[in-house]
């Protein structure tokens, strides 16, 4: 198993698995478990969402910390630790009662989410493989845009015989017997193999400019949270606006469904033909597309439904990757821990006000003007990567943000 451990490629695929299962049966289960509770518990729908938006919320707030936590003890035992906590916060949704016990669950899932979603995965990659990291993150992202595809149904298989505490319980012992088992086989801090000996060993590895890494940070930063704000907006509302350009409700679902292939599509292109590129071109690649393919709605009209769907899935696709690759590539592995906590931090804040922020826009305008809309959050937050560049102007002076 140790020769095994050392293969930054295993490494990856077990965090893939890990990462699907996780995302599966914690981040969508609200989409299809919200509306059988709010009918269940007799509750307010926001409150019943509110629970969801609180735990990103906590999720977001601890980040930070568990950056700090990955990069002085490693990501396997905090990995195994968002195992347990997943485990635990999926169990009491099945036995605690009420819209209380509800909320006090989502409260455990959100400190699981944070030890254990993304930024938790890059960082751990990052610590192990230094730079080299990027071709597992883009792997891990790969693996896990299969979430839904796996949660949803099974999900919706599960509920009718199981009700929706039995199957929170089975998605609990999911997570115990099956991603704790993963994550325990990953390797411990300092055996990474090769790859984590040379990039810790890399003498241009030294510390940045503050003055420049606290403008990268900022942009990059704005640039993430802009896109959260519209991806969450879209996961959520994109079936609604569909159908209020002027689509069948079928119609559009069967749009909207194209989403999450075509996110796997721009991860496929950034496996493929962007390795060679830098992460930042990339990053620019993935950021243009929406906004093109917004202009594209506005000037045909309802008729480009579906090229809009492809091209913002493929954006939403190739800028997760760039969540990990694009600090890795700036910043180097010194740090990066610390560095993926802090950028959690407003990207998740971002996700739970995201609906509160975006549904009165969608009560009191047109799902074009809405959509447009996004298309201009779009364009502001590709213009945040102008300032951004791959190396700093001079190779000396201490880091702030990282500390």
């Amino acid at each position: 198993m140790a020769d095994f451990r050392s293969d930054s490629r295993f490494v990856a695929l077990l965090l893939g698995i890990g990462q699907t299962l996780a995302w599966a049966t914690t981040y969508y289960l609200p989409a299809l478990l919200a509306p059988v509770v709010v009918a269940d518990l007799q509750a307010d729908p926001t409150a019943v969402y509110g629970a969801f938006s609180l735990a990103l919320l906590i999720s977001g707030l601890a980040a930070p910390r568990i950056g700090r936590t990955i990069e002085r003890i490693g990501g396997r035992p905090v990995l195994m630790a968002s195992s347990i906590t997943m485990a635990a916060g999926l169990a009491l949704l099945g036995l605690l009662p009420g819209l209380l016990g509800w909320f006090l669950a989502w409260v455990v899932l959100g400190v699981g989410m944070g030890l254990g979603l993304y930024e938790a995965a890059f960082a751990t990659l990052g610590t192990l493989y230094g730079r080299a990291a990027r071709r597992g993150i883009t792997i891990v992202t790969l693996l896990g845009g299969f979430a839904s595809t796996i949660g949803w149904p099974l999900t919706a298989a599960l509920m009718p015989e199981l009700g929706w505490r039995g199957t929170c319980l089975v998605f609990s012992a999911v997570n115990l017997l099956l991603v704790l088992p993963v994550h325990a086989m990953l390797p411990r801090a300092g055996q990474g193999g090769e790859a984590a000996a040379t990039a810790a060993a890399d003498p241009a590895e030294i510390p940045l400019p503050a003055g420049w890494v606290r403008r990268s940070f900022l942009f990059l930063a704005a640039f993430f949270t802009l896109r959260a704000l519209i991806s969450t907006t879209m996961s959520v509302q994109l079936p609604t606006m569909l159908v209020g350009l002027g689509l069948s409700v079928t119609a559009a679902v069967v749009a909207a469904a194209l989403m999450g292939p075509a996110q796997v599509g721009g991860r496929l292109l950034e496996f493929t033909v962007g390795k060679a590129v830098h992460p930042l071109r990339v990053a620019w690649l993935g950021a243009g597309l929406l906004p093109v393919a917004t202009l594209l709605l506005v000037l045909a009209g309802p008729v480009a439904a579906v090229p809009f769907v492809l091209m913002h899935g493929a954006s939403n696709g190739i800028i997760t990757i760039c969540r990990g690759s694009v600090p890795l590539s700036l910043f180097g592995p010194r740090g990066y821990p610390v560095l993926m906590g802090k950028l959690a931090l407003p990207v998740l804040m971002a996700q739970a006000a995201a609906p509160m922020l975006t549904a009165p826009l969608l009560a009191h305008l047109p799902a074009m003007a809405v959509l447009g809309l996004a298309g201009l959050v779009g364009l502001a937050a590709m213009l945040c990567l102008l300032p951004l560049r791959t190396a700093p102007p001079a190779p000396h002076a201490v880091q702030a943000v990282r500390g």
